[in-house]
């Protein structure tokens, strides 16, 4: 961290230098036909760094289940929300979304002086917030946020997939998919599906 003393007057008088917890949000499951949109918020603990975090895109899937574990050993704390199908029908997927991360930071043990949100939009926060296009791959909280999310979400449509072994949710997590939609014309949407997407709208009986 800078020492205040290098930092010039007009600088050192700037709101964004504050000095205090930062937090990294971002969410997954906006694209899919299926199941909740999930958002992670994540304050890192600098005196426990965490090798290889990244975009979880750019992870494979074992490397995310162990980030997952480190992450909630490490961090100086974590928080997990969701927006219901119901939600995201009835509010649109961009304002659920923006809800389960504003439930994320909400849901933090400690509160951050600001909070830092993959993409272009931020929720309603009481904190100062920035939005950073592409944040998942450049800020390491938010990379933190994107792991958490994405494990969480992934083992929910794990389980999606038992209840309905139909739709195949165990390989395509809800997305859109031509398994998924052949899936969707034979038996129509499950109780998980979004109405609100045309495809799922088109296979409503």
């Amino acid at each position: 961290m800078r020492s205040r003393k290098s930092l010039v007057p007009e600088q050192r008088a700037l709101d964004w230098d504050t000095v205090g917890l930062v937090a990294g949000v971002d969410e997954a499951g906006r694209g899919p036909l299926a199941g909740p949109v999930v958002a992670a918020a994540v304050i890192l603990d600098d005196l426990k760094p965490i090798v290889g975090l990244n975009d979880s895109k750019k992870l494979t899937e074992k490397r995310r289940e162990k980030l997952y574990d480190e992450i909630l050993a490490k961090a100086l704390c974590c928080s997990i929300a969701e927006a219901s199908v119901q939600e995201i029908d009835t509010l649109n997927i961009l304002q659920a979304t923006l809800l389960a991360m504003r439930r994320a930071v909400d849901g933090l043990r400690l509160k951050p002086v600001k909070v830092l949100v993959d993409g272009n939009r931020l929720p309603v926060l009481d904190v100062r917030a920035e939005a950073i296009v592409q944040g998942d791959a450049l800020v390491p909280a938010i990379s933190a946020a994107s792991i958490l999310a994405k494990v969480h979400r992934d083992r929910m449509c794990a389980q999606l997939h038992a209840q309905y072994p139909q739709y195949g949710f165990d390989r395509h997590k809800g997305y859109g998919t031509a398994e998924h939609l052949q899936a969707l014309a034979e038996h129509g949407p499950s109780p998980w599906h979004r109405s609100s997407f045309a495809p799922v709208a088109r296979s409503i009986r």
